[in-house]
């Protein structure tokens, strides 16, 4: 029994060299039982070298850890699965923070809002004025924002129309003035003339 131990114990030497030859854990090393003695006799690094090399100290392979199932429980949970009550740890907010939720709004409304003032889609005016209502959470999201602009637009050309009109007509208007006014003074003259030949 002395002797099993004195061998045992004589063995982490030649671990631990072997172990710094084939540059892993001690845990990795494996020394061939049936060859203690021999193995027990190598002392240093190159007779370590030595019984490697003839396969009496071999490095162990490394243990699988598969993530197989955890890919598969992602695929799961990437369609909905298991994300239910009872798989929930945090809060709502700790889950999806409201911040990166408005932080995420902003910038697709005021992407759009770049994108349409570059296309020259709207002013620089109603470009201030709609990302200062987006500020404000005023719209939902990009389609809210896009009809919203639509409509605007549209409502621009109508007040547009409707001020041309107004114009022409105030321009018909005046010069309707002006033709009676012309009219009446051509009366005017005409009547005293007429009066002046009479007299003569």
């Amino acid at each position: 029994r002395i002797q099993i131990l004195f061998e045992m114990s004589s063995l982490k030497l030649q671990k631990r060299l072997a172990a710094s030859v084939l540059k892993c854990g001690r845990k990795k090393v494996w020394l061939d039982p049936n060859e203690s003695s021999e193995i027990s006799n190598a002392n240093s690094r190159q007779n370590i070298k030595k019984l490697i090399k003839d396969g009496l100290i071999i490095k162990k392979p490394q243990t699988v850890h598969s993530r197989a199932r955890c890919r598969k429980l992602k695929e799961a949970k990437r369609v909905g699965r298991h994300t239910g009550t009872g798989k929930r740890k945090g809060t709502a907010n700790a889950r999806m923070p409201e911040k990166v939720i408005w932080m995420r709004r902003m910038r697709v409304l005021r992407r759009l809002l770049k994108k349409y003032r570059e296309d020259k889609k709207i002013d620089k005016h109603m470009y201030h004025a709609l990302y200062l209502q987006s500020k404000g959470n005023i719209f939902k999201n990009k389609r809210v924002l896009m009809e919203h602009i639509h409509k605007k637009k549209a409502e621009g050309l109508r007040l547009k129309a409707l001020q041309e009109q107004a114009e022409a007509r105030r321009a018909r208007t005046k010069a309707a003035h002006e033709r009676k006014l012309a009219r009446g003074a051509q009366k005017h003259a005409e009547m005293f003339a007429h009066i002046e030949d009479n007299i003569q």
